[in-house]
């Protein structure tokens, strides 16, 4: 089973406000993001939260997701996923690690990923659009003491430097991976290109 950790803790801090309840199309950013994670071939969707976690909990109630809330959520992104490899389902084989702030990813994304790591048993994979590396990061649960064990100054690209012989890059067409939306500007901009 495929888990996806949609990471939904943090404080906004550069927004002002609590940017996942800004609204994105039809829906609000999270409900944007859980929807196409919902889309792809993930089998499980566990949203990390934190900071406006009661807002957040409300919005997404009756979507088909668990949640979690990070106790740790100001020590920053890396202390989500932590938390969220202790709370995974027993039949996780990976961790699909989502952003709630990339509301422009299409689900087809997520699939290319999955897909990748069935086919080449690889247990990093990472999308890749024009050489630059972005989100979301399929990991498989084989590394969680490892990430349990990560550095929270260095993050997640710890792993990936300690594992390059088990790490795979996909080839992805959209620009949106490398996105996140964490200003006013950035909202603004990702509304104009959605």
């Amino acid at each position: 089973m495929i888990t996806a950790l949609i990471l939904a803790a943090g404080e906004s801090r550069r927004m002002g406000r609590a940017k996942l309840l800004l609204p994105f199309g039809k829906k609000t950013m999270i409900e944007t993001v859980i929807s196409y994670v919902a889309q792809s071939q993930a089998e499980h969707i566990l949203v990390i939260l934190g900071a406006d976690a009661a807002e957040i909990k409300n919005k997404i109630k009756n979507l088909p997701v668990s949640t979690v809330v990070n106790p740790n959520y100001k020590q920053g992104m890396l202390s989500s996923i932590k938390c969220g490899f202790r709370n995974l389902p027993e039949k996780t084989e990976a961790v699909l690690v989502c952003l709630g702030d990339q509301p422009s990813i299409p689900s087809t994304v997520a699939d290319q990923i999955i897909e990748t790591y069935r086919r080449t048993k690889k247990g990093i994979v990472i999308p890749v659009y024009k050489n630059e590396r972005g989100h979301p990061v399929l990991i498989d649960v084989k590394y969680k003491k490892e990430v349990e064990g990560l550095d929270p100054a260095i993050g997640l690209r710890q792993l990936v430097y300690n594992q390059p012989q088990d790490t795979i890059e996909v080839k992805v067409d959209t620009p949106s991976i490398l996105r996140d939306i964490d200003s006013v500007d950035d909202y603004e901009q990702e509304l104009k290109n959605s």
